[in-house]
């Protein structure tokens, strides 16, 4: 089987709920997925309801939370280290067929790491299995390299009600 490299990129929202459906999915035909998240720390309704999956799928969070915007600390970039090589990690055992780099794209931007990591993990990547990097902003060296590119774009995004707000959606 032959893995792709998958990015979820754009203003729009959905990234997040793309690649979580993409894992479910995976979990579901017996695959077994590797879900790190950057930028976001805490128990958020995703990490919950995955915690009912946790024989195939594993989360883990390698964001302080503290950071959307301006620069990260010395804290969140040792942090999004440590998250890129427990990925590289994952690659060299070869024992998950789904990694998933949430919010890769805006640690990038951010400073986290530099964008060349992720180029590095794309180029890592073991051809069996399938790298999906969500976040706003990709690089356009990312978009080039992947073999499939969505792009989220926000046509209408009305928040005060609903599913959304209540299962903590940014506005």
């Amino acid at each position: 089987m032959k893995g792709y490299v998958q990015v979820y990129t754009g203003d729009g929202k959905g990234k997040t709920t793309a690649s979580l459906g993409l894992s479910l999915r995976a979990a579901g035909a017996g695959l077994k997925v590797y879900i790190a998240q950057f930028i976001k720390s805490g128990d958020y309704s995703e990490i919950k309801a995955l915690r009912r999956f946790d024989d195939l799928i594993t989360v883990e969070q390698f964001g302080l939370g503290r950071f959307i915007k301006g620069r990260p600390s010395d804290a969140d970039i040792q942090a999004g280290a440590a998250g890129i090589e427990k990925i590289k990690q994952l690659f060299s055992e070869g024992r998950h067929d789904v990694v998933v780099v949430e919010e890769g794209n805006t640690a990038a931007a951010c400073g986290v790491f530099p964008v060349e990591t992720l180029l590095d993990l794309m180029d890592l990547r073991p051809g069996s299995m399938e790298l999906v990097i969500t976040g706003r902003g990709a690089d356009p060296r990312v978009v080039a390299r992947a073999d499939l590119v969505t792009e989220m774009r926000a046509v209408k995004h009305y928040y005060e009600q609903g599913v959304a707000a209540r299962v903590g959606i940014e506005k």
